[in-house]
């Protein structure tokens, strides 16, 4: 007795035809009919009524239907089980972040992730944060950091890591470090550095200015957090960031949170459902990494 009798005599079954039953396993229609003679000749009886128009099964063949079919699920169980098992030994994960953006949290993921599974090589890529999402989205890539304005991007899966406000990052001696409140109306005629188009937070700036009818004068743009802040302490212009962001340059800078600004930015992990049981380890490895959080 051999899975593929059982797999044919289950197709036969189900459309009721040799000849349909040939082309859903893509074999002969008489390769069909020898192995399920065969196998009835192994058990000792018939299994299938051939005198109609329609083949139906005998009372044998309803008794061996319903162990066919739990034989054949269990196989495509085992089968999958295995197959799980070597994902987790070899292959590939791509994984993308947001251009300039450090997350240690990340990289200390991808390290757990490979000491635990060396056998899956790992290819980390950079991008803009629109760019990202749709190559999650088309299968280039496995799990992206991404950066978002508001919501998560739709038709993926995602692991929030930080939703926060923006900020105006300004030096301790210019006019507006004293102010107890900032709104976006407070910038609109002063010079901005910020992260260009594509990135999560520029994204949430521009929002939030079209919420309000401002009109933001953009004077200078850069990808990184520091270069940002460089720009912004030499006196070029406000530089717009997350409360994180600006965490690291409060010595030189006062962060003041632009309260009209009410579209958050969104770091998250993102990835395109339902996840590979490999990249359900690595997403495991970043939770633990990044901490608890909790999945949207």
């Amino acid at each position: 007795m051999e899975l593929r009798q059982l797999e044919y005599l289950v197709a036969v079954v189900e459309e009721a035809s040799f000849t349909r039953a040939a082309k859903r396993v893509h074999i002969s229609q008489s390769g069909v009919s020898a192995q399920v003679r065969q196998l009835e000749q192994e058990l000792g009886a018939d299994l299938l009524d051939r005198s109609g128009r329609a083949v139906t099964l005998t009372q044998a063949g309803e008794a061996a239907l319903v162990h066919a079919r739990t034989v054949l699920a269990a196989a495509a169980a085992m089968r999958q089980a295995v197959e799980d098992v070597s994902g987790l030994l070899r292959g590939r994960l791509t994984v993308g972040m947001v251009t300039a953006c450090t997350i240690t949290a990340l990289f200390d993921g991808l390290g757990r992730f490979h000491q635990a599974h060396p056998g899956v090589a790992l290819t980390l890529v950079e991008g803009a944060a629109s760019d990202l999402a749709e190559r999650v989205r088309a299968g280039v890539l496995d799990l992206a950091l991404i950066a978002a304005a508001g919501a998560p991007p739709e038709g993926l899966d995602v692991l929030p890591i930080v939703t926060e406000r923006l900020v105006a990052c300004v030096p301790r001696t210019h006019p507006l470090a004293e102010r107890a409140r900032l709104t976006l109306a407070d910038l609109a005629d002063l010079p901005l550095i910020c992260m260009p188009p594509g990135a999560g937070i520029r994204a949430a700036l521009d929002q939030s200015c079209r919420a309000r009818n401002v009109a933001p004068v953009i004077a200078l743009e850069a990808s990184a957090a520091a270069t940002l802040a460089d720009l912004a302490v030499r006196g070029l212009g406000v530089a717009i960031m997350s409360q994180t962001m600006a965490s690291p340059f409060d010595e030189g800078l006062s962060a003041l949170l632009i309260e009209d600004a009410e579209t958050p930015a969104l770091l998250a992990l993102a990835w395109k459902p339902p996840p590979a049981p490999a990249l359900v380890e690595l997403i495991t490895r970043c939770r633990a990494a990044f901490g608890a959080v909790t999945l949207s």
